[in-house]
């Protein structure tokens, strides 16, 4: 099973393959995913990574559980993110995780049985965010990540976009 933890578990290769498949479909509506379901799984607040999932499902024939605000969940009775993870990937074919800790999509992927994506957790890491903005480059400069001389401005310490894309 293959999760998205970390930019580190993402080689120029794959990345190279992924942007060359997103452009080839890019403008089109496929139904690949009719029949699956992803969990939006978000401890934080989202408004494009959420929505960009949602809209990725809906456009490739899938659904979506969103779990938008876990203060109306069983989170807010004490369930841990263990127990949260187990039951949703019973439900789901994967599951995007937005959470306040570091290292929390690693601790969920140890106890799913479906790919866990890691939506941002922490300050650490948000490897979707390295993926869209790694296609972004591939699709108007033509040209991969590596040897890219490029400025970084923000909260460079604690900026998990920065993190990941670095």
């Amino acid at each position: 099973m293959i999760h998205v933890l970390s930019v580190d578990d993402l080689s120029d290769d794959f990345l190279q393959s992924l942007w060359s498949e997103a452009l080839s479909r890019k403008g089109k509506n496929g139904k690949n995913l009719k029949g699956k379901i992803l969990t939006n799984l978000f401890y934080e607040p989202s408004t494009r990574t959420s929505s960009s999932f949602y809209s990725a499902m809906a456009k490739s024939g899938g659904q979506v559980i969103p779990i938008n605000n876990v203060h109306f969940s069983s989170v807010a009775k004490g369930e841990t993110l263990e127990d949260t993870i187990i039951t949703m990937s019973n439900m789901s074919d994967a599951i995007v995780l937005r959470h306040s800790e570091s290292g929390s999509a690693k601790r969920a992927s140890q106890v799913s049985e479906v790919p866990i994506i890691n939506g941002g957790d922490g300050n650490s890491e948000h490897p979707t965010q390295t993926i869209i903005d790694g296609f972004t480059i591939y699709n108007y400069l033509n040209r991969s990540l590596s040897n890219l001389r490029i400025t970084m401005i923000g909260d460079l310490k604690n900026g998990r976009t920065v993190k990941s894309l670095v």
